[in-house]
C-alpha cells in the first residue's frame, strides 16, 4: 500500500529519471496493430511464491480449478493492451502467491489481433503466468447497445464482465474482475479473501456521497415502476470496474439476464447516460458488499468529458484506478503528465522504439 510520503518520493526519483515521448512518435491506440507493436513488452522479473503458499497441482484439477487458486479477470485488447499489461504486472508484483494467480482475459472476436497473437504477448512477458484468453462474441450484446457520453464506453467488450459467469469455466465459482487501467499496490489475496455476506453476489467499493439521482434520467424516476427497483434500499454508486463477484450465486441468480433486461428497456425510454455501469446499479444498488474504498482509488483519469489531472483521495491506497477519459500511458508518451501517472510508470513494460532493449525475436 502507498503512503503520500512514499508516493512524493517516488514521483521525484521519476521525475528525474523518465524520458517522454513526442507526441506523434508512439500511437498508444494504433487502428491497425501489427506484430511488432505487440514485440515491445519486455519479459517481467520472475515473481515467485513465499513459503506460506498452498502448493498448486497435488490432486489433478483441470487448468483453472484449482481451488488454490485466486482468479483475476480482465478484458483485453491492442487498445488497452499496455495498461492490461501494466495492471498484471502491479498484481504479480505486490502477492504473496503470484503463482497462485490465474488469470482470465476476455478478448472480443471482432479485435484487429487476433487471440492467439495475445496470448502470445502475455506469455512472452509473463512465461510463468497462468492465464488463458477467452473470446468474447460481441453480437452477444451489441444490439442492446445504446449509445452513451463517451464513445469509448461503447465497446462492446466494456459489457464482457456481465458475462463472466458464462465465459468461464464453472469450476471458477468467485473471481475479481478489474479493468485495464489501474495498477494493484497491495496484496491482491486481501482483496479475494473478502466475504460477501448473505446472499449478496458482488463486491466493491461504494461511494454514498455521490448523488446517486443523477446516473439516470429524470423520466426513469418520475416512472414509479421503474423507480421501485430502488425502493427500500440503500443504493449507493459504485464503480464497476474493481468488483468481487460470486459466480455461483450470478449463475443461480440469472443476473446477466437481468443485466440485459435493463439494458433493453434502454433502449426504448432511454433512461441513463453512462454505458455498461447503469445496469449494474439498476440490479445491485443497495444490495453490494462494501469494499474498502482503498481498492479503487477511481477517477484518476478525469471525468468522462475532461482530461483533467486528480490528486489521490485521503486515506491509505491499495488500488489506483485511471477511470475517466485520461489514460496515464497516453498523457506520459505526449510528455503532459499528471502527478500520480508516475505511480503507474514503474509498472509499464512498454518498450519504446527509440530505447535500445532486446525485442523478442517469437511472440
Amino acid at each position: 500500500m502507498f503512503s503520500r510520503t512514499i508516493f512524493l518520493v517516488l514521483f521525484f526519483f521519476l521525475l528525474s529519471s523518465i524520458t517522454f515521448t513526442p507526441a506523434n512518435a508512439i500511437r498508444s491506440f494504433p487502428e491497425r496493430v501489427g506484430i511488432s507493436f505487440l514485440q515491445r513488452f519486455s519479459e517481467a522479473p520472475e515473481y515467485t511464491n513465499g513459503y506460506s503458499c498452498r502448493v498448486l497441482g497435488v490432486r489433478n484439477f483441470p487448468e483453472a480449478c484449482d481451488p488454490s487458486l485466486v482468479h483475476v479477470a480482465m478484458t483485453i485488447d491492442s487498445e488497452y493492451l499496455r495498461g492490461t499489461i501494466a495492471a498484471v504486472h502491479s498484481v504479480l508484483k505486490h502477492a504473496s502467491c503470484p503463482e497462485n494467480t490465474f488469470f482470465h482475459f476476455i478478448a472480443s472476436d471482432s479485435s484487429p489481433v487476433s487471440s492467439q497473437d495475445l496470448t502470445r504477448v502475455v506469455h512472452s512477458t509473463f512465461p510463468s503466468l497462468r492465464f488463458r484468453v477467452y473470446q468474447f462474441k460481441e453480437s452477444i450484446v451489441s444490439h442492446l447497445i445504446s449509445s452513451s457520453i463517451r464513445q469509448a464506453l461503447d465497446n462492446p467488450l466494456n459489457y464482457a464482465r456481465s458475462y463472466l459467469a458464462d465465459l468461464l469455466d464453472a469450476c471458477v465459482e468467485r473471481v475479481i474482475y478489474l479493468d485495464s487501467d489501474v495498477i494493484v499496490v497491495d496484496d491482491v489475496e486481501k482483496l479475494w479473501r473478502i466475504k460477501l455476506s448473505g446472499s449478496r453476489v458482488i463486491g466493491a467499493p461504494e461511494y454514498c456521497h455521490a448523488n446517486f439521482t443523477k446516473y439516470f434520467s429524470d423520466g426513469f424516476w418520475g416512472d414509479s415502476e421503474m423507480s421501485k427497483v430502488f425502493q427500500g434500499k440503500s443504493a449507493c454508486y459504485f464503480n464497476t470496474g474493481v468488483m468481487v463477484m460470486d459466480l455461483v450465486r450470478w449463475r443461480e441468480g440469472d443476473y446477466t439476464r437481468k443485466i440485459e433486461s435493463w439494458m433493453e428497456i434502454q433502449k426504448e425510454k432511454r433512461i441513463y447516460e453512462l454505458g455498461s455501469l447503469p445496469p449494474f446499479l439498476l440490479v445491485f444498488g443497495g444490495d453490494v458488499e462494501a469494499i474498502h474504498h482503498r481498492w479503487n482509488q477511481h477517477g484518476l483519469g478525469g471525468d468522462n468529458v475532461v482530461n483533467s489531472c486528480r490528486s489521490l483521495h485521503p486515506g491509505p491506497v491499495s488500488l489506483l484506478h485511471w477511470s475517466g477519459k485520461g489514460k496515464p500511458w497516453s498523457r506520459l508518451d505526449l510528455g503532459k503528465p499528471c502527478l500520480v501517472d508516475f505511480l503507474w510508470a514503474p509498472y509499464d513494460l512498454y518498450i519504446h522504439h527509440h530505447h535500445h532493449h532486446h525485442h523478442h525475436e517469437q511472440l
